[in-house]
């Protein structure tokens, strides 16, 4: 097994690199994605102004009396659109719900595409007007670094640089406003509560942007966990369940968790915005040929993003 490569790529060098430039970015990626499973992200043109701003409304947000984000609260969206409330959702496997709340925002269709029936509004937040306007440039943001990271991801795989861009224009993608909220009685948990339990993120790639304590880790490929101090201005990247599916674990979903605070900040509050980078519900999963051989025989059933979602949204508790 080899040491955890973690490194700190520059996306702009991606972006506007050489092809030479490009390559190294894209073989990095790749190698990154097959030891410990995420990166770091720098210079992704999401200002310190703006990410501050973000985390100000979120922190708002929830800072909103129970009435008040319960009005937001959509249970027939399992989860997809507003708010959702503590005790919602579970990892997989987990036996006792994420110490946490969520606020998500998803994708919205301005390009006459069809494909707008199949998304739900987003809820737009009344008391707090500027939320919605942050949320949705750091959506747009996110997306379209993440669209950059999969062209990265295709020449990785010897696939066509375009091979995402069809089906990640006007996805299903989300951005979710996490608070872990304080635990004024940590005697009272059962012991088996954590802020999020370990899990994969269900989607092509996550991309997290800034969190406002420590207490996210990553568990390596050797079988450790890893954790990731908080407080930078970088994007962590993690591969999501739907790109190992089609890469037939060639790029595996990264383990993570969100543990508990050290018991004297138990009663201080986390809060959190991953993007979780989905494709349109039609793209199909089956795993490449290319990464299916007699020392890798295929490991997945046929299926498609929408099916894998739908299938996944109920293991997590969010839909019946």
């Amino acid at each position: 097994m080899s040491t955890p490569y973690i490194p700190s790529l520059d996306l702009s060098s991606y972006i506007d690199g050489d092809e030479a430039q490009r390559k190294k970015f894209s073989d990095e990626l790749g190698r990154a994605f097959n030891d410990s499973g995420f990166v770091t992200i720098t210079n992704h043109g999401v200002s310190q102004e703006l990410i501050d701003k973000l985390y100000r409304n979120i922190q708002a947000v929830f800072g909103l009396s129970p009435e008040q984000k319960k009005k937001y609260e959509k249970v027939e969206l399992a989860g997809q659109r507003g708010y959702t409330s503590p005790g919602k959702e579970t990892a997989k496997g987990a036996k006792t719900a994420d110490l946490k709340e969520f606020w998500q925002i998803g994708q919205e269709v301005t390009d006459g595409d069809p494909i707008k029936a199949e998304y739900p509004d987003n809820e737009v937040l009344e008391e707090l007007p500027e939320f919605n306007e942050v949320t949705r440039e750091i959506y747009k943001a996110l997306e379209n670094n993440g669209k950059h990271l999969l062209r990265a991801i295709a020449t990785y795989l010897s696939l066509p640089i375009d091979y995402f861009d069809k089906h990640v224009h006007n996805g299903n993608s989300i951005l979710r406003g996490i608070h872990y909220f304080p635990i004024e009685n940590p005697d009272a948990l059962p012991d088996d509560a954590v802020r999020a339990g370990a899990h994969e993120d269900i989607n092509l790639i996550t991309l997290l942007i800034g969190a406002s304590a420590d207490g996210l880790e990553v568990l390596t490929r050797s079988n450790e966990w890893l954790p990731i101090k908080a407080g930078h201005t970088d994007i962590v990247v993690n591969v999501g369940d739907m790109l190992q599916r089609l890469t037939n674990n060639k790029l595996r979903s990264t383990t993570h968790r969100v543990v508990n605070p050290p018991r004297e900040l138990m009663k201080t509050s986390r809060f959190s915005v991953p993007f979780f980078l989905h494709p349109r519900s039609d793209m199909d999963l089956t795993s490449l040929e290319s990464t299916i051989d007699e020392a890798h025989p295929k490991v997945y059933e046929d299926m498609t993003a929408g099916e894998y979602l739908d299938e996944r949204l109920r293991e997590i508790g969010l839909k019946k």
